[in-house]
């Protein structure tokens, strides 16, 4: 039962028919991979990867509760399938009751294309886009400049099935670009450097020589170098930063830990009473976040942005519960025009904290009323002082959970605006904020449009962001070699 033979709605089915436990979860995800990557103007590596990995999920009944345990393994064959199963057969027997143990969610028929063959990417992906590549070293190369980067495409094919019936199949293509142009800088030991990146789901909407004539424009900003101290500046952040932002925004929105007082979501105690006797109470949902009529939402099926319309959990988390798996998503509102509407809650913490069933979704979407794009927003800039306008943010960490303040980096290029016009380029700083206490001190919010969060591209990259005017970013200090 090799991955070439089988097909994995088999697999799947298979797993189910060997599972003794009283309930069974099986995960079979068919990946594939495409990559270029260039240095210098040229080419490097090229390929093409493929695989399969499988998640089980057994649980085991008991008289204190329900137990679940969970095994994942890539490239099961045959002889490795009986085994897999029962070692997770074995895990939950081990581990005591699962604290989000819920009904397994069932179906009484199949996806009508859950045993259709996998998708599948190849380097044909790339088929207008190489060529496009060529003429963009050939553009980058008469103007005296370097482009170095990736770009690389992946779709995963779920095929999930419970013992309770359900079958459910979703194909995932991921895309990413990105782009980084280096000059010699006259008089500095480090070259210029400028990045630029793009989302896609084929590459057909992304061309490499518009984002090599952006970076040229960048670049010969830099050509006037300027050092300012650290301080609070009036400072534009691009869609990219602002994801990157909002991203860990939303990691930390979990209901529950809301509730037990763990987060920045978390409604403070009033006085010598304590809290609200309702778990819900004590979170902050209903309050104004932004001044701003700014939309924080997140929807299975945003056109360019499409996710699995369904829960995909491999593991059980503060957030996310194998007991989940197949539960439908639909659009949900974070924040709705400026006030808290939702939390991250599971079945489990939904029961826990009296709040509405809302499980994460893959992807992020920040909208408002402004319309105009960031270079419109430049030329109303630095009027009343030099302001600062921003490439991406790197290195983000948290430093406080219960104000969810977060300290990172800057990098490749933050710019001087004057009076509506870049001026020059300046030096990285370290900056520190929290991204809720940027919306309630953002003044204007720009054209919402898809955007590559930098930090986070690894781990999420599909996301719509308006560029964001804040009056204050607090950079705290100068980085230095960056």
């Amino acid at each position: 039962m090799s991955r070439r033979t089988t097909a994995p709605h088999e697999i799947v089915e298979r797993a189910l028919a060997l599972s003794r436990a009283d309930g069974c979860v099986v995960i079979a995800d068919e990946h594939s991979d495409a990559n270029l990557r260039w240095a210098r103007n040229a080419l490097t590596t090229n390929g093409v990867t493929r695989g399969r990995t499988l998640t089980v999920v057994a649980t085991v009944n008991g008289a204190e509760g329900t137990a679940s345990g969970v095994v994942s393994r890539s490239a099961v064959t045959a002889d490795e399938l009986e085994p897999l199963v029962r070692a997770a057969e074995a895990a939950a027997r081990d581990a005591g009751p699962a604290e989000d143990a819920q009904p397994l969610v069932g179906g009484e028929k199949a996806a009508a294309d859950f045993t259709d063959a996998p998708a599948e990417t190849s380097s044909e992906v790339f088929a207008a886009f190489a060529p496009a590549l060529g003429e963009a070293f050939k553009q980058a190369r008469a103007a005296g400049r370097e482009l170095y980067g990736f770009a690389q495409h992946g779709v995963v094919s779920s095929y999930l099935g419970t013992s309770a019936g359900l079958r459910l199949r979703h194909d995932q293509p991921t895309g990413t670009l990105e782009l980084n142009a280096k000059a010699a800088a006259p008089g500095a030991a480090a070259p210029r450097s400028a990045w630029a990146g793009r989302a896609t789901r084929d590459f057909t909407d992304v061309d490499p020589r518009e984002l090599d004539a952006e970076l040229g424009r960048r670049l010969a900003w830099a050509e006037r170098r300027v050092e300012l101290p650290a301080g609070r500046y009036e400072t534009l952040l691009p869609p990219t930063a602002v994801a990157d932002l909002l991203i860990y925004q939303m990691w930390s929105a979990g209901a529950r830990d809301a509730a037990e007082g763990r987060t920045v979501f978390s409604r403070p105690a009033e006085g010598a009473g304590g809290p609200a006797d309702r778990p819900a109470d004590r979170t902050r949902i209903g309050e104004r976040l932004s001044e701003l009529p700014l939309t924080l939402r997140s929807d299975p099926r945003a056109p360019g942005l499409e996710c699995a319309p369904f829960v995909l959990a491999h593991s059980s988390g503060d957030d996310a519960s194998v007991f989940d798996n197949g539960l439908p998503l639909t659009g949900t509102e974070w924040v709705r025009e400026g006030v808290l509407n939702r939390l991250v809650a599971t079945r489990h913490s939904a029961g826990l904290t009296g709040l509405p069933v809302a499980p994460g979704i893959d992807n992020l979407l920040l909208e408002g009323d402004g319309s105009r794009s960031l270079e419109e927003m430049v030329a109303s800039a630095g009027h009343d002082g030099p302001a600062l306008l921003l490439t991406c943010l790197w290195y983000i960490r948290e430093v406080d959970p219960a104000t969810l303040l977060l300290t990172g980096l800057t990098r490749d290029g933050v710019y001087l605006v004057e009076n509506g016009e870049v001026t020059g380029e300046v030096n990285n700083f370290r900056f520190n904020e929290s991204p809720v206490d940027l919306l309630s001190r953002a003044v204007e919010a720009g054209r919402t449009e898809r955007t590559l969060p930098r930090e986070w591209s690894d781990y999420f990259t599909r996301a719509a962001m308006p560029a964001l005017r804040v009056p204050d970013f607090n950079m705290s200090s100068v980085s230095r070699g960056v």
